[in-house]
């Protein structure tokens, strides 16, 4: 049986959301009534409170004139999700109306989502019901004389220990609203249960493994060919370069800064507290990178904040304290959009747009945020003043004025840096981009950015659209700083220069191969210090801008990271192939392959379909087609056709054949290496794409003493088939053939599974953990 949360009858009867059964929005709504009597699916909201120092749930009784379950104990706050409301509003609100208790969003952890299907009233009431389960932890119980109880709503309020709670409900006791907790309900008690009963050695033990899948590294470089200006704009670069890990933090997650200070400010309490603290540090979220986003913390190790005037006050009564939130599940729409927002929601509101207000909403530059949150936000939250508002709940902020105190600090370095800096083009990247983030238009540094030609090179600004994993459309703040390789640039300029023939040559057909191929630019630097979007594993290369409004009329160009590439090379590929390869091939595992693949892979991205025409002659983007599809079928995309390319690169004598069977089997080598990055990011489910389609195809081969070949005679003709899926699935924007691509081929296999348990045997590392030894002195001598 389960609980109906409904408000008392008024003059204008509240409507709900009708639903599938499958709880998607079918854009009917009716009268509650009409609901519950015709048995429509709908959505409600259930709010528990637990006082975490004595492990106890806040009860409601429920008013004698409710129409069901009256006068029984019952969730500390509940009721519907009205008609055109979202669900994280609706449970603010019932906790301020039903028991005048007034918290933030990030109070708030969505636990689990329940369907609860019954009849009550001998048939008259039918309630098939999704409920989305929130739990608020405070430190301690809230005094019931703070409550402010609705008399049509609530009687009383308690307290009951979640054991006691536990018990009557398996005794199923007359004076409580009946909820199975043997079912799915049960998980209310399972999640609380576990992360207060955790062993704290155990907890330890976990995130140490974890760390050790981490290998630390020195990354330096020479700055002898900076001039004394270039190395005084070095210092207000880096220190630019941390306000983007700033707005990253926020991004991730709203929460996300306070748990980062929490973290810090509690990290030298214990072992396991410093544990904590160090793997964050890698991740920037308290979702792990390498596990599928798995939570390695939980709400229970976050920032506690006081809030003395949620509910009223009481003497003596300091007032309510709780843990900021986060939910278990990594959010895939990070901090772009509102948390409880869905993809139907987000179109529904799109598709009633002026088309220049449409694009907007998909563009890079923006986040989406819900008119009605304003009315629960603090003096202190961003205002909405000058955004695109329609009659919607959801509108657009642009990013200038979402993160405008910090953007406007990081101009300020930007321009004291071009004041500084040698080259001409430098400088006038640093002034653009400084422009950029207080107007928003990125198009001027972005350019600015592909023609910079200094010993001090500088990549900063919104870019990546990995961490957006609803859609694909919003960009994360990053910073890379280096110094300029000029010897590697000058040797690497053959691929930039044959771009175009390598476009007209794509395995798919003619119609859809572009005319006017840009060839990018490619540097080469060391790196000096990174910041903002780069958790986790480690970049090696990028490939930008991402505007397809740029790429269209002058393409990208690519930055490559010499000393991160070495460092993984020796670190990783190499005893990764010692593991993982069969001897007689073992060898032919080497640098140059690795980094010429590399360098390939981030061309690549540069040519295929980017802007195309669709079957009824519609213009879109590939982007925009297969969205949240499209960074893993791009990443999968630009190393396979990579490998294509080297292939024809060779036979045209443009370079040595004998890189050849050093490039497949390195390729080889690198396909275990970024699976185990994890299939949820996209360079991991690219690539376990590539190495499954391979080794169906017999590209790739397993022996009996599990370790992998490559089967050379088949591996060129596998590869080609391979490119033309994929590019043809791109320039069709055919999203329904690229996820089943994915499906079939984006997963761990048992031979995949095989090969990343002997690694974890032998303990080599997933990836490294960069030191930057210059930039931290600047840090050190700026603080």
């Amino acid at each position: 049986m389960a609980a109906e949360h409904d408000q008392m009858p008024v003059k204008e009867e509240e409507y709900l959301d009708v639903l599938t059964k499958t709880g998607e929005k079918t854009g009917i709504s009716k009268p509650r009534g009409d609901v519950h009597r015709a048995g429509d699916y709908h959505r409600a909201v259930h709010v528990w409170i637990f006082a975490e120092s004595t492990q106890e749930l806040l009860l409601q009784r429920r008013a004698d004139c409710k129409d069901s379950w009256a006068g029984l104990w019952d969730i500390s706050s509940a009721g519907h999700i009205s008609a055109g409301d979202s669900s994280l509003i609706s449970a603010m609100r019932e906790l301020q109306e039903e028991l005048g208790v007034t918290l933030p969003k990030d109070a708030f952890e969505l636990i689990f989502v329940l369907l609860q299907e019954c009849t009550i009233n001998d048939g008259k009431f039918i309630n098939n019901e999704y409920n989305d389960v929130y739990l608020v932890t405070t430190i301690d119980p809230i005094p019931l004389e703070a409550f402010t109880l609705q008399e049509s709503e609530v009687s009383a309020v308690k307290y009951l220990s979640l054991e006691e709670y536990r018990r009557v409900l398996a005794q199923e006791h007359p004076d409580y609203v009946p909820y199975d907790v043997n079912e799915e309900y049960g998980q209310l008690f399972m999640i609380i249960e576990k992360r207060y009963k955790e062993n704290a050695e155990a907890r330890s033990l976990t995130l140490d493994k974890q760390l050790n899948r981490y290998a630390s590294t020195s990354l330096s470089a020479e700055l002898t060919g900076l001039t004394a200006a270039d190395k005084e704009a070095l210092t207000l670069l880096v220190k630019a370069a941390t306000i983007m890990d700033k707005i990253f933090y926020l991004q991730v997650w709203y929460s996300n800064p306070s748990l980062r200070d929490w973290l810090k400010e509690n990290a030298d309490k214990s072992q396991l507290d410093k544990l904590k603290w160090m793997y964050y540090v890698i991740n920037k979220s308290p979702w792990s990178c390498l596990d599928e986003n798995e939570a390695f913390l939980t709400t229970a190790d976050s920032a506690v904040k006081l809030l003395p005037n949620a509910p009223k006050p009481v003497p003596g009564w300091k007032g309510l304290e709780y843990r900021t939130a986060f939910p278990a599940a990594k959010p895939p729409g990070a901090n772009f959009y509102p948390p409880d927002m869905d993809k139907m929601e987000f179109n529904l509101w799109k598709d009633r747009l002026q088309e220049d207000k449409r694009e907007e909403a998909m563009g890079f530059f923006n986040v989406i945020r819900r008119h009605s949150e304003s009315l629960f936000e603090d003096t202190t939250s961003p205002k909405t003043e000058n955004v695109t508002r329609s009659s919607h709940d959801l509108y657009v902020v642009p990013y200038s004025q979402e993160y405008n105190s910090l953007l406007a600090e990081a101009a300020t370095l930007l321009c004291e840096a071009g004041e500084m800096a040698s080259s001409s083009s430098l400088k006038r990247l640093l002034y653009s981009k400084a422009d950029a983030f207080l107007s928003n238009d990125y198009y001027d540094s972005d350019i600015a950015w592909m023609e910079l030609d200094s010993k001090l090179d500088v990549t900063i600004g919104p870019y990546e659209t990995y961490e957006d994993s609803l859609f694909g459309y919003k960009a994360t703040f990053e910073a890379f700083i280096g110094v300029r390789d000029d010897k590697a640039t000058a040797q690497l300029k053959l691929f930039g220069d044959h771009l175009q023939v390598l476009e007209k040559n794509l395995p798919m057909d003619n119609i859809y191969k572009s005319e006017n191929v840009t060839a990018a630019p490619i540097r080469v630097i060391q790196l000096l210090y990174n910041a903002g979007d780069v958790k986790g594993p480690q970049t090696v290369a990028f490939n930008l801008p991402n505007d397809e409004r740029i790429v269209k009329d002058r393409g990208t160009s690519m930055v490559m990271l010499k000393n991160v590439s070495e460092a993984k090379f020796k670190l990783i590929l190499k005893p990764i192939a010692d593991v993982c390869i069969m001897e007689e091939q073992r060898d032919l595992v080497d640098f140059e392959s690795f980094f010429t693949h590399t360098i390939c892979h981030e061309c690549c991205h540069g040519i295929g379909p980017h802007t195309i025409t669709l079957l009824n002659g519609q213009k879109s983007t590939v982007r925009l087609e297969l969205q949240e599809l499209h960074s893993s079928l791009e990443e999968a995309k630009a190393d396979i056709v990579g490998l294509w390319a080297l292939r024809f690169l060779m036979d045209k004598d443009l370079l040595p054949k004998s890189l050849a069977k050093s490039m497949y089997v390195s390729f080889l080598a690198g396909c275990f290496r970024s699976v185990r990055f994890g299939l949820e990011e996209a360079h991991g489910k690219g690539q376990a794409l590539q190495f499954n389609y391979l080794f169906e195809k017999g590209a790739f081969i397993l022996h009996p003493d599990e370790t992998f070949a490559v089967d050379f005679e088949k591996v060129e003709d596998s590869v080609a088939s391979l490119s033309r899926e994929i590019l043809t699935i791109q320039a069709r924007g055919d999203k329904e053939a690229a996820r089943t691509l994915l499906q079939k081929y984006g997963v761990m296999t048992p031979s995949l599974k095989r090969a990343l348990e002997k690694l974890e045997t032998v303990q080599v590392p997933v990836d490294i953990i960069p030191d930057f030894p210059i930039a931290n002195q600047i840090l050190r001598d700026i603080n």
